[in-house]
């Protein structure tokens, strides 16, 4: 089980990198604009829960490194970390610009908007890489059972991004035209997300 500290650190982390503009909450903008509320909606549960594939992933991947030799999984961190400062160092070089663009309409039935949000999210290979890069950080070894704690921070972020994916969906006319009249607000997300991807990462290098 999770502690509520490693809880809370983690969900508070994975929220303002979820609100941070990207492909995947613009394109759910993007199609709520375009083709409504519950179009949108049913896009953005679809991609949220492509998610846990990569969950699936990390729990094989990072356990079995972890049972295989601790120095590879020190190798992962490293590499995990050095990720996520590279990722952090982009966004706080954005320049911003993000803007939720009305996708072409298209006769497509809820199902099938929820499964392409499925699969745009599964197939992502960055995403993969930012799983592994993301969850091994919030895993404490010493509690023992990594491979439980790396599925239910998975499950975490899965919902969470449910969560803000569906609001968006519902609110996406009122919030697309919010970020696309404040051309500074997708700024200062990238700077917030930026500076929490620098951190995450110096921390995932340093610890021990």
């Amino acid at each position: 089980m999770l502690t509520p500290e490693q809880f809370i650190g983690f969900l508070a982390a994975a929220m303002l990198i979820t609100a941070s503009p990207g492909p995947d909450n613009l394109m759910v903008l993007g199609v709520g604009i375009s083709r409504g509320r519950a179009q949108g909606m049913a896009f953005g549960l679809g991609c949220a829960l492509g998610c846990l594939s990569h969950t699936v992933l990390a729990v094989a991947g990072v356990s079995a490194l972890i049972a295989a030799s601790p120095f590879a999984f020190t190798l992962l961190k490293t590499g995990g970390g050095l990720y996520l400062v590279w990722l952090g160092i982009q966004a706080l070089r954005s320049r911003g610009g993000a803007k939720a663009a009305a996708i072409r309409p298209a006769d497509e039935s809820l199902f099938r908007l929820f499964t392409r949000g499925v699969f745009a999210n599964a197939i992502n290979p960055k995403v993969v890489l930012f799983f592994l890069s993301f969850l091994p950080q919030f895993v404490i070894a010493e509690h023992g059972n990594v491979n439980w704690q790396i599925a239910a921070l998975g499950l975490t972020f899965t919902a969470q991004a449910a969560v803000l994916f569906g609001l968006l969906g519902f609110f996406s006319g009122a919030v697309g035209q919010w970020i696309n009249g404040r051309p500074r607000a997708g700024i200062v997300l990238d700077r917030i997300a930026g500076a929490i991807f620098v951190g995450l990462g110096i921390r995932l290098i340093v610890a021990r």
